[in-house]
């Protein structure tokens, strides 16, 4: 499949789900995939830090990278979307200059070591001595990423609006000038895209003659300015008036646009809102998608999609062969769009995972970082608890000894999450029968852990019960559980008598006959179905050494623990009545019920005579006397 890159200003990230057809679905996946774009970069996002959302970062398939203004708010801003499935960088910085740092790290880009470094770093010579290298990054205009085929950067020029921004905006062309043609130097392929706001040919913008003239400006004098002398001088065939400048005799870069279109008039990518120029197509083309000679014959399509609205720009795309020529040979571009490894032939060797991350991608942001929806969560925890339930120690069935546990190491095909977090929840219900020696170490554990021992007879002694348990196969098994073991059933269980268990009188039947110094066989008078009931296997320790005689020497639980105490259901349901019901109201010494006041600051009830009849009102009159009434605290 080719590979497209879109370069959009949307005038605010969220700005174009206001319009059709971004506001129907309104997520950033959405829009994505109507732009059929798998490398998307935006300018003037208008964020900062803090608003950054979920719904911006965290985009299914996509990873993303932000410069975003360190001192201003509500300007300018850069953001690449870059899909997961296509293309993986292998590097990113953020600035222009390499003069900034990565998150939770004191060493500047420039400054890493070699391998992790994009390179191309402006020099000093190169740059304007009026600008800081800090202040040239700080308002969030570019961000770089490095793939194995090309370094794209993304960038958002400052406008000419007013002559107070002039030393900046020149500074941040000369200094994105040599990033430019320092990598060119150094053999590596560039893409450059963004929003320019340059105008760089009379085909470019709309009524210029008209405007010059108004203005009292030649044509020639236009494009002598010094950002359009850099454009014009940066790109092949570029409309240079004059003599170039020392450093910029020869082009680098090719107008993908333009050579798809070279003579095409209204190409227009922006458009004045104010004035309402877009119905008329009278506009401007200042953003561009611009690549460099090595890669220039990839491309097999670059456009504007001026009918897209969302913001006073349109999205410019640049489409790339699925497959290239590299050194002579055709190369898949998901080859060369990943890193090593990752794709082989344009097939998908291994997943794109969390590892891949880059420093700077937002997803790795502390509020971001591990977040993840609730689909990926239970997927990871099925693969988490298969991995844990399939141990060395797995006992396996005796009838079918060619079965093994998943994930054991068997040459079965793997199966897919789902299946595997069912497996992980239904494996204590699917265990196979025990053998004898699993149950003789049964046996051995100490009848101090009653609920452990319930659990594993239950698993050695149904080995064909199915893995979906009915309505009524749970009602008999919850009633065995509550008639055979000590669990609570219900809270009028609680209050009934405890009795013992046949178990416990048969151990202590035992106790009382036997030898300790003589291990009896098992009596054979005793019925064989004894060992297999439900409540024996409840109890299997005891059971167990029944048979072999081991718990001759135990002290058997007193049955007077058990009948001690007696609780009366009657007072027991009382006393509770007492303390969930409602509150009585107090009779007053006529017999009614007292009138309840409470005072204001809380602190206190009073229950008041209600004053009946003409005693009553007499009362009412002189004061309520002290019998009358009741204080509660």
């Amino acid at each position: 499949m080719p590979l497209r890159i879109t370069t959009w200003n949307v005038n605010g990230i969220r700005n174009p789900f206001s319009y059709q057809p971004w506001r129907e679905k309104r997520t950033f996946q959405a829009m994505f995939d109507t732009l059929e774009a798998d490398i998307v970069v935006m300018q003037e996002t208008k964020i900062q830090r803090k608003d950054l959302r979920d719904d911006m970062v965290l985009v299914p398939g996509w990873d993303v990278f932000f410069s975003l203004p360190r001192y201003k708010k509500g300007y300018s801003g850069v953001a690449v979307y870059t899909r997961t499935s296509k293309c993986c960088p292998i590097r990113a910085e953020e600035g222009i200059t390499g003069a900034l740092c990565p998150p939770n790290s004191s060493t500047k880009f420039r400054d890493l070591p070699a391998d992790q470094q994009i390179g191309g770093y402006p020099l000093p010579e190169q740059l304007s001595d009026s600008i800081d290298e800090q202040t040239l990054d700080s308002e969030g205009r570019c961000i770089i990423l490095e793939f194995p085929a090309f370094v794209l950067i993304g960038v958002y020029s400052p406008a000419t609006r007013d002559e107070t921004r002039t030393e900046f905006r020149e500074a941040f062309i000369d200094a994105m000038d040599a990033r430019v043609r320092n990598l060119v130097a150094m053999g590596k392929q560039v893409f450059l895209c963004g929003d320019l706001n340059i105008i760089r040919d009379e085909l470019d913008a709309a009524g210029l003659p008209e405007r010059l003239r108004k203005e009292g400006v030649t044509l020639e004098e236009f494009f002598a300015t010094h950002s359009r002398r850099f454009l014009n001088q940066l790109v092949f065939g570029g409309r240079v008036i004059g003599e170039r400048q020392q450093g910029r005799e020869q082009p680098v870069l090719w107008d993908l646009c333009r050579e798809f279109h070279p003579t095409r008039a209204g190409m227009y990518t922006c458009w004045e809102t104010r004035k309402n120029a877009r119905p008329g197509n009278f506009g401007n083309r200042i953003d561009y998608v611009l690549c460099s000679s090595g890669i220039k014959d990839w491309f097999i399509d670059s456009n504007i999609q001026e009918g897209l609205l969302g913001s006073d720009h349109c999205p410019v795309y640049a489409t790339i062969a699925d497959t290239v020529d590299v050194g002579g040979s055709q190369v898949h571009i998901e080859d060369i769009m990943n890193p090593p490894g990752m794709f082989k032939d344009g097939v998908r060797q291994r997943e794109w995972c969390q590892k891949d991350l880059l420093p700077i991608s937002a997803k790795l942001i502390p509020e971001f970082d591990r977040r993840q929806s609730i689909k990926d969560m239970f997927f990871k925890k099925a693969s988490a608890s298969a991995k844990t339930t399939s141990s060395p120690n797995t006992i396996s069935s005796q009838s079918t000894p060619t079965d093994t546990v998943p994930g054991g190491g068997s040459d079965e095909p793997q199966r897919d999450n789902a299946a595997s977090m069912s497996q992980a929840i239904d494996q204590p219900a699917s265990t196979a029968t025990l053998p004898n020696t699993a149950s003789n170490n049964i046996a051995s554990v100490p009848p101090q852990k009653p609920i452990l021992q319930k659990r594993q007879a239950a698993s050695s002694t149904s080995p064909n019960r199915p893995q979906k348990k009915g309505k009524l196969a749970l009602s008999r098994e919850s009633s065995s559980k509550t008639t055979s073991g000590f669990s609570q059933s219900s809270l009028k269980g609680f209050f009934k008598p405890k009795t013992p268990t046949p178990n416990a009188t048969a151990a202590i039947e035992v106790g009382n006959t036997t030898n300790p110094a003589i291990t009896p066989d098992r009596n054979p008078a005793e019925p064989e179905s004894k060992q297999d009931t439900p409540a024996n296997q409840g109890n299997g320790s005891q059971s167990t050494k029944n048979s072999t005689g081991d718990c001759v020497g135990e002290s058997p639980r007193p049955e007077s623990s058990f009948t001690d105490e007696v609780f009366d259901p009657i007072q027991a349901k009382e006393s509770w009545s007492k303390l969930l019901g409602k509150r009585v109201v107090p009779k007053c010494e006529h017999g009614e019920d007292c009138q309840m006041l409470v005072t204001k600051k809380a602190k206190g009830v009073l229950h008041v005579c209600p004053s009946i009849g003409p005693l009553g009102r007499e009362r009412a009159r002189n004061r309520v006397s002290l019998p009358d009434f009741h204080l509660e605290q």
